[in-house]
């Protein structure tokens, strides 16, 4: 059987199979005095409100299960629309929200949409290694710059200029970022956003972990910038309703029925279930308990980095935005005789029972010598993971 190119080029991603290993591993651990910690999947611990799940039941037991329209429940798309305005004083009219099967569905309409094969679309390294595959699959090619940690991790219009070259048709951001936490300047992002549109190309931001901002100087869309900037959002993060696969997309009007066009061929609707529940995402209670929950994922990084420094696994840029520490292993790795940080994830999986994720998915020029911490466990946890990181560290001192 013939594979195609496309699915060849696509490589595995690794935060999964080290999780794999570690569910292995967890599973003959379940009833010792040491299970396992989990700090490597970026998953809030927090489930669904209330609300959110007396909406779902309701939507079901009233027979609610049919397909919507592929742009997603009108109602929904309107509440979305008044969460930006509420939230972030920026007007996002309805007519421009699809939503869609997650986040992942978003990118990949919004590559499909706009990408032609040979195309490269500038994304910083590092960077979540799933959206340089969507710009793959649509049979263009990701360019990874490398950020450092002077640029916060993210790109620079600068940058951007200099590396633009015949095929360049974009850029792809996340702010906040995964695996980093941090959020571009929005006055940078402007000038980004310039040089792209100067170049004629598109500007692509992955917004997921916006709701997830700790600093009012980042937590600001791009929507606020210009109607051309294309937006990913999702219910995952935030909303925290990871397994009910919903997200959404704003593009400019004139691309909504190429997205609907697509988006009725590749995925028909998205969940109707879980549109309908999220609809209860905006109620007032749902809202405040959201609220509740973002100043405990604070809570968490306020906790758990310092620690880290303290340790040696430096996190050079604090976080203002998602759950995750991003932290150079390379002392301990030397310190304990380990090529990288692949090594230690799972030198620190045997034998401190601590699954953190590996720096390989994430870039290439120096990802090697990080690891990423997520953040999203309860405080409880990231107190017995410090533990087991001074109990495995400390003969190094």
């Amino acid at each position: 059987m013939r594979i195609s190119d496309r699915a060849q080029r696509i490589e595995p991603f690794y935060v999964m199979e080290v999780a794999k290993a570690a569910s292995a591993l967890a599973f003959d651990l379940a009833h010792s005095a040491s299970p396992m910690i989990f700090l490597n999947i970026g998953e809030p611990d927090f489930t669904a409100p209330p609300l959110v799940q007396e909406a779902a039941c309701r939507c079901v037991r009233d027979g609610l299960t049919h397909y919507t329209q592929a742009t997603g429940l009108g109602p929904l798309r309107e509440r979305i629309s008044d969460w930006y305005l509420s939230r972030f004083n920026v007007q996002v009219p309805a007519s421009r929200i699809v939503i869609t099967a997650g986040a992942s569905a978003a990118l990949q309409l919004a590559c499909l949409a706009l990408i032609e094969s040979g195309d490269e679309i500038l994304m910083p390294d590092p960077s979540y290694p799933c959206n340089r595959h969507f710009v793959s699959a649509a049979d263009g090619s990701a360019v990874l710059l490398p950020a450092t940690k002077a640029e916060r991790f993210q790109l620079s219009a600068d940058k951007v200029q200099a590396a633009w070259g015949p095929k360049t048709h974009g850029v792809l951001l996340a702010s906040p970022s995964n695996p980093t936490g941090t959020s571009i300047a929005p006055d940078e992002l402007r000038r980004i956003h310039q040089v792209v549109s100067n170049k004629g190309g598109i500007t692509l931001v992955d917004e997921i972990y916006l709701g997830l901002s700790f600093d009012a100087q980042y937590g600001q869309t791009a929507l606020a910038l210009d109607d051309n900037i294309i937006s990913i959002n999702s219910f995952s993060k935030y909303f925290n309703m990871t397994g009910w696969r919903l997200g959404w997309l704003v593009v400019p009007q004139a691309l909504v029925p190429v997205i609907e066009r697509l988006a009725q061929n590749l995925f028909i609707c998205p969940s109707t279930i879980s549109q309908y529940a999220a609809l209860a995402c905006f109620e007032s209670s749902s809202l405040l308990e959201y609220e509740r929950r973002r100043a405990e994922f604070k809570a968490r990084r306020d906790y758990f980095i310092p620690e880290l420094n303290a340790l040696g696994l430096t996190v050079p840029v604090m976080p203002d935005g998602a759950f995750y520490a991003w932290a150079d292993c390379s002392a301990a790795c030397r310190a304990k005789g380990l090529k990288d940080s692949w090594d230690l994830s799972f030198d620190l999986m045997q034998q401190a029972h601590v699954a953190v994720t590996p720096g390989r998915d994430f870039g290439t020029a120096d990802a090697h010598n990080f690891i990423r911490f997520s953040t999203a466990s309860s405080m409880a946890q990231l107190h017995e993971a410090i533990q087991r990181l001074k109990a495995y560290l400390e003969p190094l001192k």
